[in-house]
């Protein structure tokens, strides 16, 4: 990087603590911080959507997966995503949006006490605190490495710099600043990326041409959809692990929909973001398949590999436009992450920590949702400096076998929840499905992995866990059923729209509502 580069990169930071200020004039209360007050426009929740589910993982983890095995870094990561959330597009984004429009709550976590039960609630929102303080862990950790890669400064200050400039911006300005910044990312990622696919395609002219060079010896076997660990369990494990994640099970992307004013835009918001996710990766990807023509990676996983293919090809200014490309994504991800969790802390957690807490005035709540949001980043960030350890593995492992594995049994009850079908299935389900889901993840990838031959294979790694809670809060539910007259309410209350019986449904300590006037 020479000055130029540090200029873009000096400018992209100041342009985010400045959304971050303006933002802030238009949060007014929890409600504000949390969901934009529900006036997010369709088509930017979708965008925020599509840009919160990105980090630099994809940069160092993903293009090391892409440099060693190919085209099915795209067919078994971006495309089960973009499929999943385009079912969710139906099947979840409505009722998590009436969650806010109809029962006036500010995380997704909040319905589940009414849902299930109170200790039900507390286990699903510690557990997801703590899992998205690994995730988000990661994702420090990767950018970070992306910055020593151009830079030469440590991990340890690339944490720090990256979580810093973060946490001023998402912190003072909430979900409105997280929106506005991944809109503004989402356009230099544009620029960046395609400048990056037009480099290297220019290069391929000496390898055989954009169709010829997959001939190449360097490429062999790169063009197969489904390759090493790779392969079809893996495909449709990650299908069904993606299907809950991406449409709310890791609680950010529920705040997108549930931002948006009604149950038909939060669709056409996923609806959005299911096209960006099968279309933009392409453009994201090519390089990364194309680099071992043009790059040796130094590191064992190749996930340098598309850094220093960044470096050799691209000139001072275009270098900092897709180092900042990193940054944007990784910091999408990772801000809409700390105000997911701030809106499940402060909403469910502290409540019941605190009578204080259940009487804040809305400053106080705001000034609690930001102090949170600051605490998280700083919790996040020391783990970060643990990836690469013996604790956690590398970046990779910890996104795929970690954050993949353990979302399942914490996803499952949150989701499923949401619909008729899964009605019966009450406390006992949820808590038993999540408690040996989660066991399982530990037994398949610990005490069962180290005495296999190899260890288990990474697709029964994640799907396990999933499988496990899946079949448990199902089958309990239809042998011991603990639907009531107030859950059903409930649900019927997330399952429909304007004027009708469920509108009338009291929840649990309410009297019955009056009827709502029939929508336009």
């Amino acid at each position: 990087m020479n000055g130029l580069d540090w200029a873009v990169l000096i400018g992209y930071f100041g342009v985010m603590v400045a959304i971050g200020v303006w933002s802030h004039q238009r949060v007014d209360n929890v409600s504000d911080f949390f969901t934009a007050g529900g006036k997010m426009p369709w088509w930017l929740s979708g965008i925020s959507h599509h840009m919160s589910g990105y980090s630099a993982v994809m940069f160092t983890g993903y293009a090391g997966i892409a440099y060693t095995y190919g085209v099915t870094s795209f067919v078994t990561w971006s495309f089960p995503i973009a499929l999943g959330i385009a079912i969710g597009a139906r099947l979840f984004a409505p009722r998590i949006n009436r969650l806010r429009s109809r029962l006036h709550v500010a995380s997704p976590l909040e319905y589940l006490k009414n849902r299930y039960n109170l200790p039900t609630q507390q286990a699903l929102a510690w557990s997801g605190m703590l899992l998205k303080i690994v995730d988000v862990g990661a994702k420090w950790a990767a950018i970070a490495t992306l910055l020593s890669v151009f830079t030469g400064i440590s991990l340890n200050q690339g944490i720090l710099i990256t979580g810093a400039v973060t946490a001023v911006y998402c912190t003072i300005g909430g979900l409105w600043a997280d929106a506005l910044t991944e809109l503004g990312q989402f356009v230099i990622q544009l620029f960046a990326g395609i400048a990056m696919f037009v480099a290297v395609v220019v290069k391929l002219g000496d390898h055989g041409g954009f169709f010829g060079v997959w001939d190449s010896p360097e490429l062999d076997g790169h063009a197969k959809p489904l390759v090493g660990p790779y392969g079809t369990v893996f495909l449709l494990a990650f299908l069904f692990i993606k299907l809950f994640e991406y449409n709310g099970g890791m609680l950010n992307q529920a705040q997108r929909y549930m931002a948006t004013a009604n149950a038909r835009e939060a669709a056409r918001s996923a609806k959005l973001s299911a096209v960006l996710w099968l279309v933009w990766p392409l453009v994201l990807f090519f390089p990364m398949w194309m680099s071992p023509l043009l790059v040796d990676a130094e590191k064992p996983d190749g996930s340098d590999a598309y850094a220093l293919m960044t470096e050799q090809l691209l000139p001072h200014g275009l270098l900092g436009l897709v180092i900042v490309g990193f940054f944007s994504h990784t910091m999408a991800m990772c801000s809409s992450d700390a105000n997911a969790i701030a809106a499940v802390f402060t909403r469910d957690v502290a409540p019941v920590l605190s009578r204080r807490a259940r009487q804040w005035t809305d400053r106080a709540g705001l000034v609690a949702a930001r102090l949170t949001t600051v605490v998280f980043l700083g919790l996040s960030m020391a783990v970060a400096t643990q990836v690469n350890s013996p604790a956690f593995d590398d970046i990779i492992t910890v996104v795929i076998k970690w954050v993949a594995g353990l979302m399942g049994p914490i996803a499952i009850p949150m989701m499923l929840g949401l619909l008729r079908t899964f009605r019966r299935s009450g406390p006992t389900a949820a808590l038993t499905g999540w408690g040996l889901g989660l066991l399982a993840f530990w037994l398949v990838n610990y005490p069962i992995s180290w005495n296999v031959d190899g260890g288990v294979p990474l697709q029964y790694q994640v799907s396990i866990p999933l499988a496990v809670s899946l079949v448990l809060y199902v089958v309990i539910g239809w042998v011991k059923p603990e639907d009531t007259p107030e859950r059903d309410a409930l649900i019927e209350r997330i399952n429909t729209d304007g004027d009708g019986s469920a509108a009338a449904l009291p929840l649990p300590g309410q009297a019955a509502a009056a009827p709502s006037k029939p929508g336009p």
